[in-house]
């Protein structure tokens, strides 16, 4: 079983940047493999970022690719979401999961349904 707890959401205007945290309880985190989601009002949630249990491969929507980066620290179990050049269509409750399957996987997982532990999410928004 994991917890995952998310912190670092908040308002921020165009242009601006966050740093997404999400604190993992548990002392196997770097067994399992990361993502990140968002889902804005009226949208369907979408995979924003994946991240490997040993960081040694990512994945990055198009959306989001050169703005944004996944990390993780496994000593602090934490995974982390840089996001700067931040734009209104960025708004969005963002989410971090944890994928317990990932040594088994070849390739990330960038479904909802391939993860199996949730936070509660962070509310970013984005001001023009």
């Amino acid at each position: 079983q994991v917890q995952l707890v998310e912190s670092g959401g908040g308002l921020v205007q165009a242009g601006g940047s966050l740093r997404l945290s999400c604190a993992a309880s548990g002392r196997t985190f770097s067994s399992y493999g990361m993502g990140w989601f968002r889902q804005a009002p009226g949208k369907e949630r979408e995979i924003v970022a994946a991240i490997s249990g040993s960081g040694s491969r990512t994945y990055h929507a198009d959306s989001v690719k050169g703005r944004f980066t996944i990390s993780r620290d496994n000593a602090k179990n934490t995974v982390y979401l840089q996001m700067n050049s931040l734009k209104p269509e960025d708004t969005a409750v963002y989410y971090c999961a944890a994928d317990q399957l990932q040594g088994f996987r070849t390739v990330l997982p960038l479904t909802g349904s391939e993860y199996d532990y949730w936070g509660q999410g962070t509310q970013v928004t984005v001001s023009s």
